[in-house]
C-alpha cells in the first residue's frame, strides 16, 4: 500500500528528531541538544494499530536563510511539505510561541495541507488550558505531547490517522537496497541526485553536509531501487565531535541493512587510507560491493587508463578485489548505466545458490592442486553446503578445522569464486571438524 506521508516541520531544536525516533520506534535520526543537527529529509515508517504512514524528519526551518547551507535546508523542508499529506508542526511547549514559529505558520498556511500543531516538551502539570496560545496560530488541530517520554504520542497518531488520506495500493516490491558510502565530499549525494534527476539530497561543498542516512526509492530503467545516501565516514578514531561519531554509527547501520554497497572514490585523490577503512566496513558487513570512481570528468583525457586505475584499486584493496569498478561523473550524469548494470549483476550473484555436489567437486579439486597438511595429517574435505546468501556462506566439514592458515582459507575462497562466480560479494567459509574426537590427528600427535 502507498502509505500517507507525515512531514515533521518546525524551527531548530524543538524536538523534531526526537518525535521522529519515537514514531518510527528506533533511533533513525540524530538527536542532540544542538540546533541544526538534522539537515536532509529522513524517512521512516510509523505503525499505529493496523495503520501505517511514512514519516519525514526535516531540518530546522529558517524562512529567511542567512547562508547557502541554510538555504539548502529550507529548500529541502519546502520539498518535504510539498510531498506531505499531513504536516506535524512542532513547537516548543516550554519556550512558548516565538516570532519564528509564527513565520513558519505563515508559510505552512500556503501549503494547502492539513496542519496538526504538535506542542512538544509539554508537561502534564500544564494541563490543556496552556494550549490556548497555540490555537492563536490559526490551525484547528493542537495537541500537547512529550516525544522524549512518549506521552500523548498515541493520541497524536490517532488524530493523524483521521486527518491523513487512506493508504492506496502499490506495486509489490521495493527494489534492491543500495547504500552509497564513502568518505566526506567525494560526491555521494551528487551521485544520488544524478540518478534521480533532481536535488533530492542536500548537496554543498562543505564536507559532512549529509549526517543522516536518507532512503530514496527510485526507478532507473524501469527497475526499482532504494538508494541509501549516508554520512561521509571518517575513521572512528579521528572523529572528534560526538555528533559526527553518531553519524558514522548510523551510516554503518545503514550499510548493514543494504544489499549492495557503492563505495564512491574521488578520481582526483586515488585510493586513500580512509577509503580502505570504509571498504573494510562493507566487507565486514558482508555486502556486495562496487567501486564508483566519481569525478572522472576532472581527469584529463588520455592521462590515465581505466584499466590502470582498476588495477591500482585492487592492489590497494586486495581484500575487496572481487568488487567491480565503474567510472562516473555525477555532474555530467555519465557512467550511471554501467554502474546500475554492475549493481544488478552483483545483487543477483549475492543471492545465487550452488548445489553441494558441485561445491564438493570444486573444493576437492582445489585441495588436490594445492595439498596442505598439519603435523603430517593431510587436509580432507568431507562435505560442503551453502548455508546462506548475501553474503554467500558455506559450511565445510574437514578434519583440520582449526589448523588452516588464513592464506589457505583465502585460496579456497578464490577457488570457489573462480568456479562458481559470486562476483562483487565477499564469501564466508565456516569450518567444522569432522570425524571422531580422537581420529587420525590424535594418532599423529602420539606418534
Amino acid at each position: 500500500m502507498l502509505r500517507p506521508i507525515l512531514a515533521i516541520v518546525g524551527r531548530p531544536n524543538v524536538g523534531k528528531s526526537t518525535l521522529f525516533n519515537r514514531l518510527v520506534g528506533r533511533r533513525r535520526s540524530l538527536v542532540r541538544d544542538v540546533p541544526g543537527v538534522t539537515r536532509d529529509r529522513l524517512y521512516g515508517t510509523t505503525t499505529f494499530e493496523r495503520w501505517q504512514a511514512t514519516v519525514v524528519d526535516t531540518g530546522g526551518f529558517e524562512p529567511d536563510p542567512s547562508s547557502d547551507l541554510i538555504a539548502g535546508v529550507r529548500a529541502q523542508v519546502l520539498q518535504a511539505i510539498d510531498e506531505a499529506d499531513l504536516i506535524l508542526f512542532v513547537v516548543d511547549g516550554r519556550a512558548g510561541l516565538t516570532g519564528l514559529d509564527r513565520e513558519i505558520a505563515s508559510v505552512l498556511r500556503k501549503s494547502d495541507r492539513p496542519i496538526l500543531v504538535t506542542v512538544n516538551k509539554f508537561d502534564e502539570a500544564q494541563q490543556d488550558v496552556a494550549l490556548g496560545e497555540y490555537y492563536g496560530l490559526g490551525f484547528p488541530g493542537v495537541l500537547g505531547i512529550s516525544a522524549e517520554h512518549g506521552r500523548g504520542v498515541a493520541e497524536l497518531l490517532e488524530v493523524a490517522r483521521a486527518l491523513a488520506p487512506a493508504p492506496e495500493p502499490e506495486a509489490p516490491g521495493e527494489g534492491t537496497r543500495v547504500a552509497i558510502i564513502g568518505r566526506p565530499n567525494v560526491g555521494k549525494s551528487s551521485l544520488v541526485n544524478a540518478v534521480l534527476g533532481h536535488e533530492r539530497v542536500l548537496v554543498h561543498d562543505q564536507p559532512g553536509t549529509t549526517r543522516d542516512a536518507v532512503d530514496t526509492p527510485v526507478t532507473f530503467r524501469d527497475t526499482p531501487y532504494v538508494l541509501i545516501d549516508t554520512a561521509g565516514i571518517r575513521r572512528k578514531g579521528r572523529v572528534s565531535e560526538a555528533l559526527e561519531k553518531l553519524a558514522v554509527v548510523m551510516a554503518l547501520k545503514s550499510l548493514e541493512r543494504a544489499e549492495v554497497a557503492v563505495l564512491v572514490l574521488d578520481a582526483s585523490d586515488g585510493v586513500t587510507a580512509q577509503d580502505a577503512h570504509i571498504a573494510g566496513y562493507a566487507e565486514e558487513a558482508g555486502r556486495a560491493m562496487v567501486f564508483a570512481v566519481n569525478k572522472w570528468d576532472l581527469v584529463p583525457r588520455g592521462l590515465v587508463q581505466k584499466a590502470d586505475v582498476t588495477g591500482q584499486i585492487h592492489d590497494r584493496l586486495p581484500f575487496a578485489d572481487y568488487a567491480p569498478v565503474c567510472f562516473t561523473s555525477a555532474i555530467r550524469q555519465e557512467g550511471l548505466g554501467d554502474l546500475f548494470d554492475q549493481i544488478d549483476r552483483i545483487a543477483a550473484e549475492a543471492k545465487k545458490r550452488v548445489t553441494p555436489g558441485e561445491l564438493l567437486a570444486v573444493v576437492r579439486q582445489a585441495v588436490e592442486r594445492r595439498p596442505v597438511s598439519a603435523r603430517g595429517v593431510p587436509l580432507r574435505v568431507h562435505s560442503i553446503h551453502q548455508v546462506g546468501v548475501g553474503p554467500p556462506t558455506f559450511a565445510l566439514r574437514v578434519n583440520l578445522a582449526s589448523d588452516l592458515h588464513f592464506s589457505y582459507r583465502r585460496y579456497l575462497i578464490n577457488s570457489i569464486r573462480h568456479a562458481c562466480g559470486f562476483a562483487g560479494s565477499p564469501i564466508r567459509l565456516l569450518f567444522r571438524r569432522s570425524g571422531p574426537k580422537h581420529g587420525a590427528r590424535g594418532k599423529a600427535r602420539r606418534a
